[in-house]
């Protein structure tokens, strides 16, 4: 029985030719072959499964060709190409940094560095998974990979470019695999069925070319699989089952259920699925997949970006045309989010029925009235809602230019309304005010009162009126008094009946701060607090704004500011310590002489 050897290893392309997908990397390798103008340094970086590692062994054995062809192509007949097939060179050394990545590792690789090669042009140095290396030993790398001798050539390769060090990255010269499209994978996998005498349908090929996902090495690997499991013969159905994939009838179906708004027909087919043994993550992802492919047929210009398997075009653009934009939109954003929260749910089949009722039900959502033939916007506010205010009556007054003229001062009134009163704080809070400036000496007040003084009478109380006034309609009129002095022992005062209010909540800490306080008055509108400590300090600051309100309230000056400081000389306190049980007895002893006498009688010591 000979002996089996997977495809990805059979047929590993050994020129650059039968290099798959990659033909803008290949044509470059060439063309630098064939003009001598080689880097000292290459580094292959892509996603797994792409052709790096083939390409630098058909890269490393093509440079050291005895016969090179005029395409760049090494002969596979000269001495150096027959012992790199057999493995037997001893000109090209491949390193496998995910488990030498020490600095010894590297270290030993650069000691090799300095023999020429004995026979052939150069050695080469094939480093896979180079960023697995730690830092150290990128950093004993450096100096040798910058300057290498001229004999040496380094391919490096990784499928995580970003972990590279940057000065690494700019002694390489960069080659980007890409992955492999799924109509080379076809087209590849279409060539080893033909050259292994097996029977396989193309679109059984293209579902497996969609599941490698651009890797041929797991498309190779796949295939392998599915012929062992059918005995030969691969079909679209046996590959289905074999790759665990839900057919994409079930996901036409559901999408026709879901129009129809059948709720019942929608549930029972997920049913079905899901006694077929598929999972609901992989019926979030189908259903996403082919609702993303019926969005892209919406757009015959997208049309390339297609991804399905032979024969189900038409189907896809014919759901595109019955289908809304808008419903796709939205059904794939529902899909999307169920599938972000799939993991952290604890029953995942309700998960993935509650996502489809909201599927079901979300035509209602998204249609739209139309009224006159213009679309009809919902409104958040049928119109603009006003501001409830009440308005005073004007105050008019009658007065001669010359008592207008011979008035010096005015009186300053303030109108407060009941809500306003009943809210305004007792201690702390200043009352809300509308202030009124009124010439003082006025003869009659006519108009909005509804009164007029007599002619040969006293003049009347302009703060009496108002009060008559406003008093059947619930305000308070009162007349604003005049700012106070700012002086050392009102301020005391003031501060010392809010510290009270401490000290009936028995809060004796904030009390204490408030009254180790020293009040020192610097002009009419501004005084210092100086403390003994900056605990107090901070207490007394997180309290500044109320403080201030109660202060310019209690003179009746809103100008009135303060600041906060620390005394400079710092209160010293005096801590002593506990005294020791052999200090006490010295103490005792030295008052009371006959207990040192006890002491040595009995012989005690003391501990």
């Amino acid at each position: 029985m000979n002996e089996f050897i997977v495809s990805a290893r059979k047929y590993r392309p050994q020129n650059f030719n039968t290099v798959v997908g990659q033909q803008h990397i290949t044509t470059t390798l060439k063309n630098a072959i064939k003009t001598g103008q080689l880097a000292h340094a290459f580094l292959f970086c892509g996603p797994r499964g792409v052709g790096k590692t083939t390409c630098a062994r058909i890269l490393a054995k093509t440079i050291n060709c005895e016969n090179l062809q005029p395409d760049g192509e090494a002969c596979n007949e000269c001495h150096s190409c027959k012992s790199f097939e057999e493995g037997t060179s001893l000109n090209i050394h491949e390193l496998d940094a995910a488990s030498n990545n020490s600095v010894d590792d590297i270290r030993a690789l650069v000691e090799q560095v300095r023999f020429a090669p004995q026979a052939g042009k150069y050695k080469i140095y094939i480093v896979d998974e180079v960023h697995m290396l730690s830092a150290s030993a990128f950093n004993a790398f450096l100096k040798t990979l910058e300057e290498p001798p001229g004999y040496a050539k380094f391919i490096l390769a990784t499928t995580e470019k970003h972990k590279i060090l940057p000065t690494i990255l700019s002694r390489c010269q960069i080659f980007d695999f890409k992955r492999i499209t799924s109509n080379d994978t076809v087209e590849h996998l279409a060539e080893i069925i033909a050259n292994e005498h097996i029977q396989a349908e193309k679109a059984a090929l293209q579902v497996i070319a969609q599941k490698s996902e651009g890797c041929m090495r797991d498309a190779l690997s796949i295939l392998d699989k599915i012929v062992s499991f059918t005995g030969g013969t691969v079909t679209y159905q046996n590959t289905l089952e074999n790759l665990n994939i839900l057919d994409e009838d079930y996901f036409f179906k559901l999408i026709d259920a879901l129009l129809t708004q059948n709720l019942a027909d929608t549930l029972l087919l997920f049913d079905e699925i899901n006694r077929k043994g598929f999972e609901g993550d992989i019926v979030l992802n189908g259903f996403a997949t082919c609702l993303r492919n019926v969005l892209v047929c919406k757009d015959a210009r997208a049309l390339q970006l297609l991804d399905v398997v032979a024969g189900m075009e038409e189907k896809y653009k014919s759901y595109a045309q019955k289908i809304s934009t808008a419903f796709l939109v939205s059904a794939l954003q529902i899909i999307n989010e169920a599938e972000v929260q799939y993991k952290m749910a604890r029953n995942k089949r309700l998960h993935v029925e509650m996502m489809l009722i909201k599927i079901n039900y979300l035509q209602q959502a998204i249609e739209i009235t139309s009224a006159n033939g213009f679309v009809a916007k919902k409104k958040r506010l049928d119109g603009p809602i006003a501001i409830a205010t009440k308005s005073l009556p004007s105050l008019t007054t009658k007065a001669s230019s010359a008592e207008a003229a011979n008035s010096n001062a005015a009186a300053k009134l303030y109108i407060e309304t009941p809500a306003a009163a009943s809210n305004r704080p007792s201690a702390i809070a200043a009352p809300t005010a509308t202030e009124v400036a009124t010439p003082a000496p006025t003869p009659a007040i006519s108009g909005g009162l509804g009164q007029q003084a007599p002619s040969g009478g006293s003049k009347p109380d302009l703060l009496a009126l108002l009060q008559q006034h406003t008093a059947a309609r619930g305000y308070t009129v009162s007349a604003v008094k005049q700012p106070q002095a700012l002086t050392v022992e009102k301020l005391r005062a003031a501060w010392d009946a809010y510290a009270q209010n401490y000290l009936a909540n028995t809060k004796l800490s904030a009390f204490a701060a408030f009254q180790q306080a020293e009040l020192v008055v610097e002009s009419d509108i501004r005084f210092m607090v100086r403390t003994n400590s900056h605990i107090n300090k901070n207490f007394i600051e997180s309290e500044k704004t109320m403080l201030s309100d109660f202060i310019q309230q209690s003179f009746t000056n809103i100008n009135i500011t303060f600041g906060i400081e620390v005394n400079a000389s710092d209160v010293v306190v005096n801590i002593e310590r506990p005294l020791s049980n052999r200090e006490r007895y010295e103490q005792l002893a030295t008052q009371y002489p006959t207990l040192r006498a006890l002491k040595e009688g009995l012989r005690l010591e003391i501990e």
